[in-house]
């Protein structure tokens, strides 16, 4: 008996395609990275106390799949340190290699979100975005940082965005979709005007253990149910956007679900349409469908993507979405990275993939 096997093309016989990654994970080889951008009474503090995290497996991500590194097995650098904490290698094994004009920055830790100290989450985060401009974005011109903020201390975190946005350095505001309270409470209401006013969108990324369960009933068992509950999730954070008014109050708001999926998106719109059609009189701030603020306040980014099995379907999905709601990511250097050359089952037009791999991205983020 005999079969046919079909062979990948090599990377050198795949078109070169022109990309925005928005989703790129820079690392640090350790804290004190960040340590010359840290006053001295902080430094002192990390030393000598550590941070008072929500809970204590905030820097101990605890599923096998993150070790080690959460990475791909070639992400490592040859001159040694965790994945994502060499420049030269980013370089040559991503931003080269796959013709990257530019990427957004999404720097995972160590951040100030799940910090309870509020002046120590502030510092770390004004250390951690003057580590990224400093260490990445000056470098390498092809990188534009993500703003770190200390959301539960909403005065501090609009200082933040303010002094960064003034460098140039920074396209995006990073917010965890899992804060103290759901984001659409007004209580972050000062986040979301002042990144409206400067032009930043707000970047929600999945992360793995900020100190909140990933679902409503708490903590999951396992990897499985964690790595699933990112997108019910996510549905619950547009929820709270739309229901809580936070659209009509700031209508130039624009927010980014990183690594959130978006096939769910269709579904979500027409659920809460339908009660908001019967319970309207509840919620009178919210003056239009709800499924029109999701179709013109929300961006996704591709990884990871949730394919059917019918090419066809992915398309009518993405037709209810928005194509120009659909930007390219691929999580580098992670071990879910999407590669672009075979990121999609449907068969996109030329215009289609120019839109999703760089032009939706170019437009929101203002790149020039």
């Amino acid at each position: 008996m005999s079969s046919s096997v079909l062979e990948r093309k090599s990377a050198a016989q795949v078109p070169r395609l022109s990309l925005i990654d928005c989703d790129i994970h820079p690392n640090m080889r350790s804290e004190a990275e960040m340590y010359p951008f840290m006053e001295r009474r902080w430094v002192e503090h990390m030393r000598d106390f550590g941070p008072h995290n929500h809970q204590g497996l905030a820097y101990t991500l605890q599923h096998p799949r993150f070790n080690p590194g959460v990475a791909r097995a070639d992400a490592w650098p040859p001159g040694g340190g965790p994945p994502g904490s060499d420049l030269d290698f980013m370089r040559s094994h991503h931003l080269d290699a796959l013709g990257i004009e530019h990427g957004i920055l999404m720097a995972l830790r160590p951040n100030g979100c799940d910090e309870r100290n509020l002046d120590l989450a502030a510092a770390i985060c004004a250390a951690a975005n003057d580590w990224q401009r400093e260490n990445w974005v000056k470098p390498e011109p092809r990188l534009h940082g993500g703003i770190m903020i200390p959301q539960e201390d909403a005065e501090a975190s609009v200082r933040e965005i303010e002094r960064c946005a003034a460098t140039g350095a920074f396209v995006q505001v990073n917010m965890p979709p899992r804060a103290a309270d759901p984001p659409g409470r007004r209580r972050y209401w000062p986040i979301y005007e002042c990144a409206a006013r400067l032009g930043l969108p707000i970047g929600l990324h999945v992360s793995g253990v900020p100190g909140h369960p990933t679902t409503g009933a708490g903590t999951p068992t396992y990897y499985i149910q964690e790595h699933h509950s990112n997108m019910p999730g996510m549905q619950a954070v547009v929820s709270s956007f739309i229901l809580e008014g936070v659209f009509e109050r700031i209508p130039d708001l624009k927010i980014v679900l990183i690594e959130g999926g978006f096939t769910w998106a269709p579904a979500l719109g027409w659920r809460l349409d339908k009660h908001w059609a019967r319970m309207r009189g509840e919620v009178p701030h919210v003056k239009r469908p709800p499924s029109e603020y999701l179709r013109e306040h929300v961006w996704y980014t591709t990884q990871p993507i949730e394919e059917p099995d019918r090419a066809e379907h992915l398309s009518e999905i993405m037709d209810w979405v928005g194509w120009e709601r659909i930007m390219f990511s691929t999580d580098y250097p992670h071990w879910d990275f999407d590669d672009p050359r075979y990121a999609f089952k449907a068969r996109l037009s030329e215009a289609q993939k120019a839109m999703i791999f760089r032009d939706n991205a170019r437009a929101l983020y203002r790149l020039p």
